[in-house]
């Protein structure tokens, strides 16, 4: 494995309707036993699940697993787990292409998650959360939270991509300059135009990291960590595996189904990542979802008499600003913006309580005091700022903008979508200069029913492109049935009970929802 370390590059591993939601309130729930499926004018029918979404079975063969509940949770500042809740840490060597066209193995990190009350017995789920965040951390929230109830039902294993989280991680080298990259040239000298600046910083992070991973560097995308997640399946020798996936973590659970389709017997698309569409396209949805979490946010903060007064916006807009023209320090309006959306999105399920603790940072920094706010900055940066995540996400974006396309999009955007607009546009030419890589593959036949939900305020994929991803699922004949929480965060299960509950029903019994439910914020 060191062999292999220094060959690619990377480091050692160190240490309104409420119909989905009947059983919220009190009394027996009135839905059917079966799945609904909704036909399009309008009328309903059921459906027997099919014979392919059987029970989910118990690893024959496990990994294994190691306690590391303190070693996980802390770094994240989730505190100490709840009481009976574990976190366990294993890795399994999965090959860098199964093809054939690379040699040589590569480590995946999993962490598994249980309570003392999880039957032994009990076949597990997987978790994959892509590129947004390491699966481990999407885990870990999930397990600290309200959400941790889901683990009592069976545990929950988080697959982080390769390069992220608790696998191998990549390093680009010492010649990346990544707080650059980060503040989108604020501070890079020069005159030259914001996009340009910009665009250079990629160009040059794109030759230090295809480089650094050569000759691997195309070994790092969706399709692979598909396989992966097939790896995994062997090792356990099980003959389906039951795959809850979150944001991006949605295109490769759809990769997986479109490589191995027999290979499935539960899918669920929490807050899925667009499908068929180009990176500005994804990068302007994700900008309105953003927009809507903010505009939530502000709301609640205002309600609450908050630090940021009653305009909270307008007062996020004036400190962004203010950074702009460098009156923050070192601290970058992209680095600032970063840190809101990354707070706005996390995946901790105490997030709507904690809408006084991002005002009082805010609040704090407006008053000449950096520190929190620059606390808050690195963490996202830890969280959502790796090699390894710029890596994926230039594999997996598609069709990248250049230099004079983004300062449009960036003077367009700014007037649409007044606080993230113009620095999203801009950030596209992070990966401008990444080689061309072909789309993640889609499924050509789901035989399993997909449940699939999605956030009014997303942040972190907004919510416009999910006509695509229930689109290629009705393309592959797959039955689903699509949930919307009316909140704001990301994503759905660690945020509302409602959602869990049609979560659990379906991953006992593949069971949906009547399609178009909703669930409240």
């Amino acid at each position: 494995m060191q062999s292999l370390v220094k060959r690619i590059g990377v480091t050692a591993i160190t240490g309104a309707v409420l119909a989905a939601c009947a059983a919220c309130g009190a009394g027996p729930s009135d839905r059917p036993e079966i799945a609904v499926v909704e036909h399009r004018d309008g009328s309903s029918r059921a459906a027997d699940p099919t014979p392919s979404a059987l029970q989910l079975q118990q690893p024959v063969r496990d990994l294994d697993w190691v306690d590391c509940t303190d070693a996980t949770l802390s770094p994240l500042g989730l505190g100490a787990a709840p009481a009976g809740v574990s976190l366990e840490c294993a890795s399994f060597t999965a090959p860098l292409d199964p093809t054939g066209g690379a040699v040589g193995p590569i480590q995946v990190g999993a962490v598994r998650a249980r309570t003392d009350r999880t039957p032994h017995d009990a076949a597990p789920v997987v978790l994959t959360s892509g590129s947004d965040v390491a699966s481990s951390t999407t885990l870990a929230a999930l397990a600290t939270g309200p959400s941790a109830d889901l683990l009592a039902r069976q545990p929950i294993v988080a697959v982080d991509r390769r390069g992220i989280g608790a696998s191998t991680p990549l390093d680009c080298g010492k010649s990346l300059d990544r707080q650059e990259l980060a503040d989108l040239g604020q501070f890079t000298p020069g005159d030259a135009a914001p996009a340009d600046k910009v665009a250079a910083l990629g160009r040059d992070a794109a030759v230090a990291c295809t480089d650094a991973l050569q000759p691997h560097a195309l070994a790092f995308d969706t399709a692979h960590a598909a396989d992966d997640l097939e790896q995994l399946r062997e090792l356990w020798q099980v003959e389906t595996l039951g795959v809850l996936a979150t944001g991006n973590g949605s295109a490769v659970a759809l990769a997986y189904a479109a490589k191995y389709p027999s290979r499935l017997g539960r899918l669920v698309l929490d807050a899925p990542t667009p499908t068929t569409v180009d990176a500005p396209t994804a990068a302007e949805q994700r900008v309105q979802g953003r927009q809507a979490a903010l505009a939530d946010f502000s709301r609640r903060c205002a309600a609450l008499n908050c630090a940021l007064g009653p305009d909270p916006t307008a007062a996020l807009t004036g400190l962004r600003d203010r950074a702009a023209a460098g009156d923050l320090g070192t601290v970058s309006s992209s680095a600032l913006l970063a840190a809101v959306s990354g707070f706005l999105g996390s995946p901790r399920g105490d997030q709507t309580s904690r809408v006084r603790e991002l005002a009082d940072i805010l609040s704090a920094a407006d008053r000449g005091d950096l520190g929190p706010l620059q606390g808050l900055i690195r963490a996202t940066t830890a969280t959502g700022g790796t090699d390894g995540q710029f890596v994926a996400r230039c594999s997996d974006g598609q069709q990248w903008p250049g230099p004079g396309r983004a300062a449009q999009l960036a003077q367009e955007w700014s007037a649409e979508y007044p606080v993230f607009g113009s620095d999203a546009a801009l950030g596209l030419m992070r990966c401008a200069a990444w080689p061309t890589m072909a789309p993640p593959p889609l499924p050509s036949a789901v035989p399993i029913p997909v449940l699939v939900f999605s956030g009014a305020a997303d942040p972190v994929v907004g919510n416009t492109g999910l006509a695509t991803v229930t689109g290629t699922l009705t393309g592959a004949g797959a039955t689903s049935a699509t949930l919307t929480w009316e909140g704001y965060g990301h994503p759905v299960t660690t945020h509302s009970s409602c959602a869990r509950l049609a979560l659990g029903r379906y991953l006992d019994s593949a069971l949906l929802p009547t399609n178009g439910s909703a669930c409240p914020a």
